[in-house]
């Protein structure tokens, strides 16, 4: 388990120096032996590291020369703009955008790049199947009981013990579950506003809080973003007289794929508690990092119980199960009222099943090889997109998670291409699903989480294609 983690560390941070240009295309990398010596470490090991990055695609070997630094491509590629969102709040909700790509979920006819969790083919089902089954056995009358309204106790505690590798020092008693994330999101917008409120969002945003937003009642005031920093902190400031709520997905949020410096993470706890605003952090994407080490959240600097932090199992492990948890601060008791009056209890089998998942550790073993696979998807699509897809194309960087941010030129208008798409069996997610603004027509985002193939690839050749037709 050390061997495994210290090759991981390893190649982790040269990975790192690689993605930030510190060891640039065609540097030679230590050989073997000096990475032994500067490392203390085995010559197994050392070659452990080597065999990683090269399954990454960040290096490569020239017989008799050693190891050198690969051309990355896909770097090259440009950023996306920093959004630049109306100062007023809107709610032209693209509902019927949104229903005819969410109609598509589960249709095994398509490829999903509209559906932002990762392909059962990536997920641990058979040993889920298994925990399954060893929870009816655990649970008192085979889990057909009442749970404690604050949830599974396996499962608090297991989630309370994983905080400790983003600087949440958390207690099982500080937790509550439910019935997925947008369940835990959805308990903190009626905890913390009323009909009329204005809630600040990071913009583009998912479509799923977007649309929970306006069916509260609730006002959304989109804050510029830039795809790799996350929220402007300066157009954040502007407009703390006018919200009620802050809600924001700071690691890896969809669509950018964006992840909020330390110091802003903190300033923005610091600043929101001084001006009496809470913060609801949706971290469901934080396991998902693609860096040697996973990121904190805001909650790793909240002291006075202002941050609602939110998160689930929905993205990483079971879309389906719907496992999800609040540490709520000092919103706990309006929480557990929420869960009392709208769903009582968690689903026990499955709450448990997850629980003994984490326990055993196979969780984060499942997590190794899922961040992998999803940090060569980002680069394969990449690849991709610079040989297939028009000139001009800019794409996101994501740190992690689960999406890709595709920005046109203007000429393309995406909900054009979706429906070109779909009838060679393709389904995306156009850029007006993330915003209640008129804006993003001409971007899209793509789900990384499905297996790299050769169909894969093609049909991204076909993405492109159709999109030169437009820009024609």
């Amino acid at each position: 388990m050390q061997k495994a983690f210290l090759y991981n560390k390893i190649a982790g941070n040269i990975a790192d120096q690689i993605r930030a240009g510190v060891l640039a295309a065609g540097d030679r990398l230590p050989s073997v032996r000096m990475l032994c010596q500067e490392h203390g470490v085995s010559m197994n090991t050392a070659k452990r590291v080597f065999l990683e990055l090269e399954a990454q695609s960040l290096i490569h070997a020239k017989p008799q020369s050693g190891y050198f630094v690969s051309q990355l491509t896909y770097l090259r590629l440009p950023l996306p703009e920093v959004s630049q969102p109306s100062s007023v709040t809107s709610g032209k909700e693209p509902d019927e955008l949104i229903s005819r790509v969410y109609s598509n979920m589960g249709r095994g006819d398509l490829t999903l790049f509209s559906i932002g969790a990762p392909s059962g083919n990536l997920l641990p089902l058979a040993k889920l199947k298994k925990e399954i089954v060893l929870a009816t056995r655990q649970l008192r009358e085979g889990g057909a009981e009442y749970e404690p309204l604050q949830g599974n106790v396996k499962l608090r505690r297991m989630i309370a013990v994983r905080s400790l590798t983003w600087g949440g020092k958390l207690k099982e008693n500080d937790l509550i579950t439910t019935s997925g994330g947008m369940n835990a999101l959805s308990f903190c917008l009626m905890a913390l506003t009323n009909p009329g409120d204005t809630i600040a969002m990071e913009s583009p945003c998912y479509p799923g809080i977007l649309q929970l937003a306006v069916s509260l009642g609730l006002k959304v005031l989109e804050i510029a973003t830039h795809p790799v920093t996350g929220i402007d902190m300066g157009a954040l400031r502007k407009v703390l007289p006018k919200i009620r709520v802050c809600l924001l997905v700071p690691n890896f949020n969809t669509p950018l794929g964006s992840c909020m410096p330390d110091e802003n993470k903190k300033e923005v706890v610091s600043l929101l508690a001084e001006h009496n605003i809470p913060i609801i952090e949706d971290d469901v994407y934080g396991d998902l990092y693609f860096g040697s080490k996973r990121p904190v959240c805001c909650k790793s600097f909240d002291k006075e119980g202002n941050v609602l932090w939110c998160s689930s199992v929905s993205k990483t492990l079971a879309p389906g199960y719907r496992v999800g948890w609040i540490a709520p601060g000092k919103y706990k008791d309006q929480i557990l009222k929420l869960k009392l009056v709208h769903s009582i209890s968690s689903t026990s089998i499955v709450h448990e099943a997850v629980g003994n998942f984490l326990k055993t550790g196979r969780y984060e073993n499942h997590l190794r090889h899922l961040r992998r696979t999803l940090q060569g998807n980002y680069q394969n699509y990449a690849r991709a997109i610079s040989e297939y897809f028009p000139d001009g194309t800019k794409t996101s960087r994501p740190q992690g998670g689960l999406a890709l941010w595709v920005e046109f030129d203007k000429k393309i208008d995406t909900a054009e291409l979706y429906d070109l798409a779909i009838k060679k069996r393709i389904s995306i997610a156009p850029g007006r699903m993330f915003t209640l603004q008129d804006q993003f027509q001409n971007c899209m985002r793509l789900c990384i989480g499905l297996p790299w193939t050769d169909e894969l690839k093609f049909k991204l050749k076909q993405l492109g294609d159709l999109a030169k037709m437009l820009y024609s």
